[in-house]
């Protein structure tokens, strides 16, 4: 009787277990990614151009709190003093957008002095920040 000598099995890498990994990650990637984007307009094939630049969007954001008191950037200012800081700023960048960040408690007439500021100080581009209306609301 002839006994055969034990022989280890050889060790396999498994390829299946290893590509559901690297396609989950993918997914999880590309969600990952599509959360962090924010697109509001349709989507469109834009052409193509050598000499297009990508141009950083410079904001500078005047707050009116309910309190009354005015921000330029998260710093306190005075309303008579609006006019200067904000001339040295877009003198600094002339084609920065000016955001007016207005309580909705405080007046209309208010929120048009920040207005009527920012573009005797040069502002080219103004802006309102707003709420999205939610659809239970919209029915007003």
């Amino acid at each position: 009787m002839r006994i055969s000598a034990y022989q280890p099995r050889k060790a396999r890498i498994e390829i299946v277990p290893m590509i559901d990994t690297i396609f989950f990650l993918l997914v999880f990637f590309m969600m990952a990614s599509l959360a962090m984007t924010t697109a509001k307009g349709m989507p469109v094939n834009l052409p193509r151009s050598s000499t297009s630049t990508q141009r950083p969007l410079v904001k500078i954001v005047l707050t009116l709190t309910k309190s009354g008191q005015y921000y330029v950037d998260k710093q306190p200012v005075r309303f008579d003093r609006l006019y200067a800081i904000l001339k040295s700023r877009l003198e600094d960048n002339p084609k920065a957008v000016v955001v007016i960040n207005c309580d909705k408690l405080q007046s209309w007439d208010k929120g048009i002095q920040l207005a009527d500021e920012a573009k005797r100080a040069g502002a080219r581009y103004l802006t309102i920040a707003t709420e999205q209306r939610s659809n239970a609301n919209s029915s007003m």
